[in-house]
């Protein structure tokens, strides 16, 4: 049977009930500008009731506030999370690609349209006139300024591609940072939930943190409940943080760590790659971090592709021989079926080779014209070299796939034009003779980094066995960076061989006119052929490369813009604050809070007139 006084606990829980819910929409109100806060509710039962054994059976006993809730929908973070891993990606990418295109405009002064239009018209002046040093020096002098161009070119996306890799190591400390803040949080709202209670704030603030998380990198979340060994929920919850292919980064009170260490000047994936790049790896494991994943997601992925993107192309193959080391030499690995010929091989001198899905460090590498193999040198100190051995017929992988056009294609590109350029003027003037009749030299070269030229032998002839080895890789050892003209004719214009042979009289000039035919058509044999188009080409074609990769990021970029708004708009109509919604619940709260109070005085005259005035 209740007590006398049963009516009285039923408005007491009334008041309490009410009192709670003013609470908590005073506090919605208060967060209505607070970014990443929930709305929350207080969820409310009617009491279990009282058991009378009278004829009405029970009676209720009042109303229990069970918890404060925030009121989110899982559904509406996931799809925004994974618009922003989109978003955060061609963010990146629209940005670099717009410097790239910056880089490579014309400019009407030094660019490279104007440089080879100027060319073509000095060579113009040579055939009109080509008895006089004057008209050759000017070709000379526009020959040079497009070395130059190419050498601040090579310097600008070798600068862009350190910046994209600071960025990569910045975004990769944001990771780490978050990743530890999520850990903390997850254990404070345990130590709380664990009393019974709702840790709305903390939760509010961990999801804020997954929101900026994944648009660093492609995260899945996953929240579990506790269970003691009996079964029973504990209250506690288990969250962890996957990036995409499963890797925990987070797990309860556990970050993981992303470390990155920069490669040694003589460990390069590219050959013009800038010096210093990152690997990057797990720190409790010391196993590679695989930045270069295609499910990455997110601004490092963006700048991953801008740093290493190749187009999808890069050096594999297979082991045919494993030699081991002689008296004269060490370890030695020759290399078949890659497909790619010496001019546009994209090696750096030293680096790392993945054999057998295991890494061994190369210090040289040579090239057999006759059989189109590679053949590496491993380094004596290499940990793995007791491995080597048993490696014949494995794959061999040097980089790896990137299907994106960042810095390294770029710079193949220039590569690849520089070389093909160089090899069509050096063959064509060589084979002719200077105005007095001397042989002459090559008018291209490319600088030696331990000082000087590349001679005409070293670009043109392999070693006494057919090997180009060393600093005799033909017309490899140019690129976008040493470009140059010969120290010769600089100091001499004299020295260009416009004429094919001593018989041609003095004011006649067939190479000179063999020349602009072959960098101006495509028909003629041994013209140069840049991409199906002729050498001045080079810079439309490039330049739709960038401009098509800066349209799909934009494109893309605004979709997801787009997809961002909707996606928030629907989370705000369920997590967010409305005013007048709040407005009215006060209203409502307060009434009931104000007929509580009525109840409770009700009751207090009713127990005081029992009390005082009856019975006596």
């Amino acid at each position: 049977m209740p007590s006398t006084f049963f009516g009285l606990n039923i408005s007491a829980s009334g008041l309490r009930a009410a009192n709670a819910a003013l609470n908590t929409t005073a506090n919605n109100v208060s967060n209505v500008q607070t970014k990443g806060y929930s709305r929350q509710t207080v969820t409310q039962t009617a009491a279990d009731p009282m058991r009378v054994y009278a004829s009405y059976g029970s009676v209720g006993a009042g109303v229990d506030t069970k918890s404060i809730d925030r009121v989110r929908e899982s559904f509406y973070d996931d799809k925004y999370r994974d618009n922003e891993t989109r978003l955060g990606e061609q963010d990146k990418k629209i940005y670099y690609c717009k410097v790239i295109e910056d880089y490579f405009t014309d400019d009407k002064v030094s660019g490279f349209n104007t440089i080879f239009t100027n060319i073509l018209n000095d060579l113009q002046e040579v055939t009109k006139t080509p008895d006089l040093e004057s008209t050759k020096k000017m070709f000379i002098e526009q020959t040079s300024a497009l070395t130059d161009f190419f050498n601040n070119m090579y310097g600008n996306l070798q600068k862009m591609q350190s910046d994209v890799n600071q960025e990569m190591k910045v975004c990769v400390d944001d990771i780490n940072s978050m990743a530890r803040e999520l850990a903390s949080l997850n254990k404070q709202i345990n130590v709380i939930e664990l009393t019974g209670a709702k840790a709305n704030e903390l939760r509010d603030k961990r999801d804020v943190i997954v929101d900026k998380l994944s648009n660093l990198i492609a995260i899945d979340t996953k929240e579990l409940p506790v269970y003691d060994i009996n079964g029973n929920d504990t209250g506690a919850t288990r969250y962890v943080v996957r990036l995409v292919g499963g890797q925990t980064l987070v797990d309860q009170n556990e970050a993981r760590q992303i470390g990155y260490t920069a490669r040694e000047d003589d460990d390069k994936v590219n050959g013009s790659d800038a010096t210093g790049l990152f690997d990057f790896y797990w720190e409790d494991t010391k196993m590679s971090f695989a930045i270069n994943n295609p499910l990455l997601g997110g601004q490092l992925q963006g700048l991953a592709e801008m740093r290493d993107g190749n187009n999808g192309e890069y050096f594999t193959g297979t082991a045919v021989e494993v030699d081991p080391p002689a008296a004269d030499k060490p370890w030695e690995v020759t290399v078949a079926g890659s497909g790619v010929d010496l001019k546009n091989c994209t090696l750096a001198e030293g680096g790392t080779m993945n054999l057998g899905n295991t890494n061994f460090h190369f210090t040289s590498w040579s090239y057999d014209e006759a059989t189109g193999n590679y053949t590496f040198e491993i380094d004596p100190e290499d940990p793995n070299l007791p491995l080597l051995s048993s490696k014949a017929g494995k794959d061999v992988r040097i980089g790896s796939r990137v299907d994106y056009q960042g810095v390294p294609y770029y710079m193949q590109q220039m590569n690849n034009w520089v070389r093909d350029f160089a090899e069509t003027v050096n063959s064509i003037f060589t084979d002719g003779v200077t105005s007095d009749n001397k042989d002459a030299g090559i008018l291209l070269t490319g600088s030696i980094p331990t000082g000087g030229e590349y001679s005409e032998k070293e670009l043109t002839e392999p070693d006494e066995t057919g090997v180009y080895k060393g600093t005799n890789k033909g017309y490899y050892s140019l690129n976008a960076g040493n470009f140059r003209v010969a120290d010769a004719l600089l100091k001499d214009a004299t020295l260009l061989g416009t004429r094919a042979d001593a018989d041609e009289g003095v004011s006649e000039c067939t190479n000179v006119k063999k020349l602009i035919e072959s960098i101006t058509t495509t028909d003629m044999e041994g013209s140069m052929k840049y991409r199906g188009g002729t050498a001045g080409t080079f810079l439309a074609t490039i330049l739709g490369d960038s401009a098509l990769n800066m349209s799909n990021a934009s494109t893309f970029q605004s979709n997801y813009e787009s997809i961002q708004n909707t996606i928030e708009n629907q989370r705000t109509s369920i997590s967010g604050v409305d005013e007048d919604e709040e407005a009215l619940r006060m209203v409502q709260f307060q009434r009931s809070y104000t007929l509580s109070s009525k109840m409770l005085s009700t009751f207090t005259e009713i127990y005081d007139r029992l009390i005082l005035e009856t019975g006596v």
